[in-house]
């Protein structure tokens, strides 16, 4: 059987990921950043334990206990897990960003160089990297998020360029928006890491940014797609003869790499302030 060690499965992406996966015959080890949301997961049939990025032993437990599962063998990790801070980059305590690249780069990196003996040694492998639309295109008071995911982006092509020769294939995924827990995960951070009675955009914060991050009206981001739409995704990645290097979901990204890339910085900045 097939196996994969997924992060971040308490919802949204990473959940589906697992559960479809799993009805396609992959053994799937769905990690999640704490125990209680890893019962929840044992309780219906999964195999779930702690992996949080930010807690290094825990990522060095759970590749020892996925290998001891399977014997030593593993096909493919999915770097899922993620989490943002809203705020300007001038409102971001220092320490905030330094637990953001923590979550969103140091940790899918540990985990797969973790990975990468045993990739190598058994002669075939596979690295999922789940970044974002934001990977590659700016955003206000998203800043710590996108330059985590630009991080991630580029060292992620440098290690595919550092694996050529070897039997292991690196992708990068880079979905728009998805009906995901992601915006009310944040909403601690912001009100722990942001002091918005003294930031200079107060009125801003009050106005805009609160209101969107509290939006309880359901109503979906006009290029939102599924979290199936990523797994449709990721099970190309993981199981085609020849995985792409990138993997773009959502109309909003193809819109975004576009308007990236051909036009003027000063127009492409006119259409992503209004993000």
């Amino acid at each position: 059987m097939r196996s994969v060690l997924i992060t971040g499965c308490s919802s949204g992406i990473g959940y589906d990921a697992a559960l479809t996966l799993s009805q396609r015959d992959w053994r799937v080890f769905a990690t999640c950043r704490t125990s209680e949301d890893c019962e929840r997961l044992r309780a219906d049939g999964r195999e779930s334990f702690v992996l949080d990025y930010e807690d290094e032993a825990t990522i060095a437990a759970a590749v020892d206990e996925a290998l001891g599962r399977t014997g030593g063998t593993l096909d493919a990790v999915f770097n899922n897990g993620a989490y943002a801070i809203p705020g300007l980059v001038e409102d971001l305590p220092r320490d905030a960003l330094r637990a953001a690249f923590e979550a969103n780069l140091f940790g899918p990196v540990d985990l797969a160089n973790r990975l990468m003996p045993t990739f190598v040694a058994q002669g075939h492998g596979r690295i999922v990297q789940c970044s974002s639309v934001l990977g590659f295109i700016p955003a206000r008071v998203r800043g710590a998020y996108v330059a985590t995911k630009h991080a991630l982006e580029g060292i992620t092509d440098c290690m595919r360029l550092e694996l050529r020769g070897q039997p292991v294939h690196i992708s990068l995924f880079e979905p728009g928006p998805s009906p995901t827990r992601f915006r009310i995960n944040s909403q601690p951070l912001f009100v722990r890491c942001i002091d918005v009675e003294w930031s200079r955009i107060a009125e801003f914060y009050r106005d805009v940014v609160r209101p969107r991050l509290y939006d309880e009206s359901g109503t979906p981001d006009r290029f939102e797609l599924p979290a199936s739409a990523v797994t449709a995704r990721l099970i190309h990645a993981l199981e085609a003869p020849r995985p792409r290097a990138r993997y773009y979901v959502t109309a909003g990204t193809w819109l975004g790499a576009v308007a990236k890339r051909a036009l003027p910085t000063a127009l492409s900045d006119r259409i992503f302030v209004g993000l």
